[in-house]
C-alpha cells in the first residue's frame, strides 16, 4: 500500500521575460472578458488585476486602467459594502458573496471579487472601492485582457466528501512575484493539491514539481487538501512560499527547489489548531521586525513573528498546537480577508454580527 503523500506542483519557466511596462500591457487584447467565476485576486504590474477563475480553469489578466499613483493611502472605511454592491447590481444583499479582496499598490484602491447569486448559476463580479466609499463595478465588455488555461484540473462532476464540486477549488489563492503568477489549488492527479507558477505575460505551463508535507494535527501525509492561503516570503534572503492549510499546518517551501519534475518535502513549522480554516495572510514590518497576520474561520486573527522561521524544526510527528508561537489579536473578530493598504495599515473585510460585510482600515498591531 502506498504511503499517502501531499503533492504540490510549481510550474517554473526558464525564459526570463520582462515583467513590467509596455510588455505587460501590450500582451492584452481588447474584447469581452468572458469570466465564468471570480475568485482569488492579485495585482500584477501596471494596475493589471489577476483573477482566478476555477469554473473556466484559467487565470485572467484585466487592465483596470487604475494607474494614478498614491504615495500614502487614505483610509477605506465602508459599512455594508456587500449591501451597497447589491444595490448597484439590483439584487438583494444575500445574493452577493464576496470571495476575495486586494489593494492596488499603485492607487491604493480596494478591489473585490464577488458572485452575483448563489450556486452554479452565479455570475462573476469585479468591483473597486476608493477612500470616499465609492463602489465601481468593472465593465468586462470591450476591456483589455488576456488569459491562460491551467492544465489537469478536476472535472466539475467530481465531488468532495461534502458533496461540493472539487472544480470549485481549482484555484484557491494567487500571488504575483517577479514576473510569475503563483497559484494554489487542486488538480485531477493522484496527488491532487497543487501550487503552480505561470510566467506573465502569459506563455503556457509546465508539469511542475511535486512536494509533500506532514500534517501534524492529523498525524499523516496527505494528498488532497489544497493550500488555502499563502504568501511569498524570504527566509535568510532566499525566496520561499509560506502556506497554510485547513486544521492548520503552516509550511515553508524553498522556491529554488521547486523545479519541473522534482519532488520536494516542505517543512511544517507550525500546527496552529484543528477545526479551523485559514482565510488570508499578509506580511508586514513594524519597528524593524517582520510579522505575519493570518485570518482564520474559528481562531481569530493570529500574529506570528517571522524573522527567524528557519530556526523552527520541521514537525514530523502527530501534535496539537506547536511550532511557531502566535498571539490572537484582541477585538479583531469576523475578519474574512486581509490586505496591506500601506506600510502602516491593513484593510480588513469584516463580517458583522448582522451578517453584513464591512471594510475597515486599522493600524498594523
Amino acid at each position: 500500500m502506498k504511503r499517502a503523500g501531499f503533492s504540490i506542483c510549481l510550474l517554473i519557466f526558464c525564459v526570463c521575460l520582462p515583467a513590467f511596462g509596455a510588455n505587460a500591457l501590450d500582451s492584452l487584447q481588447v474584447g469581452n472578458a468572458e469570466i465564468k467565476s471570480a475568485g482569488s485576486l492579485a495585482f500584477g504590474p501596471e494596475g493589471i488585476l489577476l483573477v482566478g477563475d476555477s469554473t473556466d480553469g484559467s487565470i485572467w489578466a484585466i487592465d483596470t486602467g487604475d494607474r494614478t499613483s498614491s504615495s500614502s493611502a487614505a483610509a477605506i472605511n465602508l459599512s455594508g459594502v456587500d449591501g451597497k454592491l447589491a444595490g448597484l447590481l439590483g439584487i438583494a444583499r444575500d445574493q452577493v458573496l464576496i470571495n476575495d479582496m486586494v489593494v492596488n499598490p499603485i492607487s491604493r484602491k480596494a478591489y473585490l471579487s464577488a458572485s452575483r447569486g448563489r450556486g452554479p448559476d452565479a455570475q462573476p463580479v469585479l468591483a473597486s472601492v476608493d477612500a470616499s466609499g465609492t463602489i465601481s463595478v468593472l465593465n468586462l465588455e470591450a476591456i483589455r485582457h488576456s488569459k491562460v488555461a491551467i492544465p489537469n484540473l478536476p472535472d466539475p462532476s467530481v465531488k468532495d466528501r461534502r458533496g461540493q464540486s472539487r472544480r470549485g477549488e481549482a484555484i484557491t489563492d494567487l500571488a504575483y512575484v517577479d514576473g510569475q503568477v503563483l497559484l494554489a489549488g487542486l488538480s485531477n492527479e493522484e496527488f491532487a493539491s497543487k501550487l503552480r507558477s505561470v510566467r506573465f505575460p502569459f506563455s503556457g505551463a509546465d508539469i511542475g514539481a511535486s512536494v509533500e508535507i506532514f500534517h501534524g494535527a492529523h498525524g499523516r501525509f496527505e494528498t488532497n487538501s489544497p493550500v488555502r492561503t499563502f504568501v511569498p516570503f524570504e527566509i535568510k534572503s532566499e525566496p520561499h512560499i509560506l502556506a497554510a492549510y485547513t486544521c492548520t499546518p503552516l509550511v515553508t517551501f524553498p522556491t529554488a527547489e521547486l523545479k519541473p519534475g522534482s519532488k520536494v518535502m516542505g517543512t511544517t513549522i507550525a500546527e496552529l489548531g484543528n477545526r479551523n480554516r485559514p482565510l488570508d495572510m499578509v506580511v508586514y514590518r513594524k519597528n524593524g521586525t517582520q510579522f505575519v497576520l493570518m485570518a482564520n474561520s474559528s481562531r481569530g486573527v493570529m500574529k506570528l513573528g517571522a524573522d527567524n522561521l528557519d530556526t523552527f524544526k520541521g514537525i514530523t510527528e502527530r501534535t496539537d498546537v506547536s511550532g511557531v508561537p502566535y498571539e490572537t489579536i484582541e477585538g479583531w473578530t469576523g475578519v474574512q480577508q486581509l490586505a496591506k493598504l500601506d506600510e502602516g495599515h491593513a484593510l480588513l473585510l469584516i463580517q458583522g454580527e448582522d451578517g453584513a460585510s464591512n471594510l475597515k482600515t486599522v493600524a498594523f498591531p
